[in-house]
């Protein structure tokens, strides 16, 4: 990389065509931000320099910006009169001279970090005023056009509404990004004229200026075109997102990564899979989440910023911010809130949703419960149907469950409550009060046996019949309208 590098990122635009109140550079794809995607690839080349232009919604944009890059520097652009005079913003913040300067825009989520250093790479190599990111597309519609002479030398990048009809035919186009010599680029910002069919000052124009003077000019196609395309509306963002999802998963595999069915299997950007997971088909992996080696997670199961340990199984489970110990199971049809974490070996079972709760290592949940609020000690048994009651309607209570306990089915624990170890409850039980080590809670009531109460059923029912059928007016059509059934 040069000796100084400064990257502007744009970002103060609205995208008035994403009809939406979120401004377009913050509409997530792949679990980031558009702008997000584009921040992490400007860093892989370690910058001296990140300048963010920010104009819409500015009060949304620049801190999210500085979560991401907290050096970097912002840049206000007040009225949005194009990218000329935004970079001229950019610029006068930073007090940018020397060097090289990288201009990307905010709304190309595609874009790897490996294309845009083999992009400055060959900048400095060449020793240009102004380098061209460029691409060849089937379809240019929308695109700036680059234009070259006969020797193919770069001669002009020429806006569609102020193309001819014959430039707008050329399919070579440009990205919008752009790298500059840094004491040319502060010379030509303020000779960009806004005499065009908009108004604007195009940073493009700089390219005449360069030519000029009589500097070097050259455009760089990369190889994957589809890394500088933008989202205008949503369509372009879920196609961009479906792209982006394809290439993810596609690396995970070559990663050692099983993926049984990369059609339904959704992965972020930021999720890290060790080698020999297996995702089964209808699986979606968000946010930080982390899967261990030998894990299997799927089919059908959402898990947003989980971590699951080394030989886990998930299946068909929703989770976020939990913890899954190694060797551990979950699901099916199990929901781990935010605060669940399962220690080795552990079970959560069928139809258990869990939240801020603790289970140690070998204990299980395995059926038809909520644990809200509890630690659970290692080596415990939850019997099916258990509640843990953690609010009282103004406050959150935690209940506290010891080693090896085994507590009945259809249990209710009233929090605060303290279960020690080796405790047991019976089945029904309602636990208001402390349980000892290795005692027995029990609280239902002494069971009573009727006899001969079916017959007595039986012969009333029979009774109730009869009765009916001695009324004539009993279950009679109505005279001149239908039974009703």
């Amino acid at each position: 990389m040069p000796a100084e590098l400064t990257v502007i990122v744009l970002a103060a635009g609205g995208g008035t065509r994403m009809k939406s109140k979120t401004v377009k550079v913050l509409h997530e794809v792949g679990g980031r931000s558009m702008v997000g995607h584009v921040l992490a690839a400007v860093g892989e080349l370690e910058p001296q320099r990140i300048v963010a232009v920010v104009g819409h919604q500015r009060e949304q944009v620049a801190p999210h910006i500085q979560s991401l890059a907290p050096d970097a520097v912002l840049a206000v652009q007040e009225t949005q009169e194009g990218t000329g005079h935004a970079v001229r913003i950019a610029v006068e913040a930073a007090g940018v001279t020397t060097g090289t300067v990288l201009v990307a825009t905010g709304d190309t989520p595609l874009l790897r970090g490996a294309s845009l250093r083999a992009f400055v790479a060959e900048h400095e190599a060449a020793q240009r005023a102004v380098s061209i990111l460029s691409g060849e597309v089937p379809d240019p519609h929308g695109y700036g056009r680059i234009v070259r002479d006969e020797q193919g030398e770069v001669v002009a990048i020429v806006e569609e509404k102020d193309a001819t009809p014959e430039q707008r035919e050329l399919r070579e186009i440009s990205s919008g990004i752009l790298a500059f010599d840094g004491d040319f680029l502060a010379g030509a910002l303020p000779r960009i004229s806004n005499d065009n069919a908009k108004g604007e000052y195009y940073l493009t124009d700089a390219v005449q200026l360069a030519q000029d003077d009589g500097l070097t000019v050259g455009a760089y196609p990369i190889e994957d075109v589809t890394e500088t395309e933008g989202a205008n509306d949503r369509a372009q963002l879920a196609e961009l997102g479906r792209i982006l999802n394809a290439r993810i998963v596609t690396q995970w595999m070559r990663d050692g990564v099983t993926v049984m069915d990369p059609a339904t299997t959704w992965i972020d950007a930021d999720v890290v899979l060790e080698q020999d997971v297996t995702v089964l088909p209808g699986t979606q992996l968000l946010g930080a989440t982390v899967v261990a080696e030998d894990a299997v997670v799927g089919p059908d199961t959402t898990l947003k910023d989980c971590e699951i340990g080394s030989g886990a199984r998930v299946v068909r489970t929703h989770g976020e911010l939990a913890v899954v110990g190694a060797g551990a199971d979950v699901g099916p049809f199990s929901y781990l809130r935010p605060g669940t974490r399962l220690g080795a070996g552990g079970k959560i079972g069928a139809f258990v949703e869990t939240k801020n709760a603790v289970i140690g290592e070998g204990s299980k949940v395995p059926h038809l419960s909520y644990v809200g609020d509890a630690q659970i000690g290692r080596g415990s048994n939850i019997g099916a149907g258990t509640i843990f009651a953690n609010y009282d309607g103004i406050a959150k209570h935690r209940t506290t469950v010891g080693d090896g306990a085994r507590t009945g089915s259809n249990n209710t624990f009233i929090a605060p409550v303290s279960i020690g170890d080796g405790a047991m409850t019976g089945g029904g039980t309602v636990v208001r009060e402390d349980v000892p080590a290795g005692a027995l809670a029990v609280s239902a009531g002494a069971q009573r046996n009727l006899e001969g109460h079916a017959a007595r059923r039986a012969a009333s029912r029979a009774e109730t019949d009869g009765e009916r059928h001695a009324d004539p007016g009993v279950g009679q059509p109505a005279p001149g309208g239908t039974q009703s059934r």
